[in-house]
């Protein structure tokens, strides 16, 4: 864990901590909750840049198109499931969205814990982990985890707890530490 520490610690130190800043400023800011769920929504086993720029194409489209219509106009700006995540957005639209990551995943179809906390993060809540591929072969790297067969709900508390261990120990909350430890293992700050 020393090694882990260490380079978060390094980072800290350079110009990667003003892109963390500046992007978790910007997590406090978001007012547009739904359009942030439907991004959350689209990253599920897809590209998250590629997320961004559909969440910026669709826009207001999320709340407002037919799921034929938004099936198409995802699968012409190339989203991997394109019927899958229209039926999902469509549904969750009938939500009153409450920043709970329980209600979140037991109410709205298509949100996985992972999901859940990137939206909660995503709207400024700093004390959920967005646990993907990323973190986990980042930890797997630092010996501080054996691969898991599956990221059940016990799995991803688990590796959560161990993540907040890691964040008092560098003093950052865990919005702050996932997008260190995203930068370290991708080498770029996104949201």
């Amino acid at each position: 864990m020393r090694k882990l520490l260490g380079e978060i610690e390094k980072l800290k130190e350079s110009s990667v901590k003003s892109l963390v800043d500046s992007r978790i400023g910007e997590f406090s800011k978001n007012k547009d909750l739904f359009s942030e769920l439907c991004f959350c929504l689209l990253t599920a086993n897809f590209n998250a840049e590629r997320s961004i720029r559909i969440q910026k194409e669709v826009g207001d489209g999320f709340s407002k198109l037919s799921k034929t219509k938004l099936a198409k106009k995802l699968k012409e700006l190339g989203h991997r499931f394109p019927n899958a995540r229209a039926g999902y957005i469509v549904e969750a639209r009938k939500h009153k969205l409450i920043a709970d990551r329980e209600w979140l995943v037991n109410n709205v179809n298509g949100l996985g814990y992972k999901e859940a906390s990137h939206f909660l993060r995503n709207i400024g809540n700093e004390d959920s982990a967005i646990i993907d591929f990323h973190i986990i072969d980042l930890l797997v790297k630092h010996n501080l985890i054996k691969r898991p067969k599956s990221l059940t709900k016990v799995v991803y508390l688990q590796i959560e707890d161990l993540l907040r261990s890691i964040s008092q120990k560098v003093d950052l909350n865990l919005a702050e530490l996932d997008l260190y430890l995203w930068y370290l293992e991708a080498g770029k700050v996104l949201k």
